[in-house]
């Protein structure tokens, strides 16, 4: 499979846009690892490799265990291995990206604003947004995972 277009070429300015959101993202208090978390849990449900690629890497650089990365996708039933905070964020991040289905039932959202401020909430959103933003734009162009580059040089 091959790249449709290098969007980082061909509109940087709004790569850049997005850039920004994603350094907002970096300081707005919640914990890196959950937002990894959650971007590879997003990763997982629109199926994108290149992201899956990178927030694994992202997330085995931080230090969480490989049985945590592997469990991810069945999470509820390895619940014991997510602190409350990580099983908030995941259970928030499933129903919002499947907004279409779930139409984000009011009992998600109390769940959900158990665990985190508004402010939280807010910015655990806006990272939702932000990832399935990078998602439909490396899977709609067609972005190589780094695994598959660093496989076809070398090959």
């Amino acid at each position: 499979m091959s790249m449709r277009i290098d969007y980082n070429k061909v509109a940087p300015a709004g790569i850049k846009a997005l850039g920004g959101v994603y350094g907002y993202l970096t300081q707005c208090g919640l914990p890196a690892t959950l937002i990894e978390l959650v971007y590879l849990r997003i990763s997982q449900i629109n199926g994108c490799a290149y992201c899956l690629d990178m927030h694994t890497r992202s997330l085995r650089k931080m230090g969480v265990a490989i049985e945590k990365l592997a469990l991810l996708q069945v999470w509820r039933e390895a619940e014991v291995l997510f602190d409350a905070e990580e099983r908030a964020a995941l259970a928030w991040a499933e129903t919002v990206t499947r907004v279409a289905e779930t139409a984000i039932p009011d009992e998600d959202y109390r769940a959900a604003r158990a665990t985190f401020s508004e402010k939280q909430l807010v910015d655990l959103t806006i990272a939702i947004g932000l990832m399935n933003t990078y998602n439909w734009m490396a899977i709609g162009f067609r972005n190589p995972p780094q695994a598959v580059r660093e496989h076809s040089a070398a090959a």
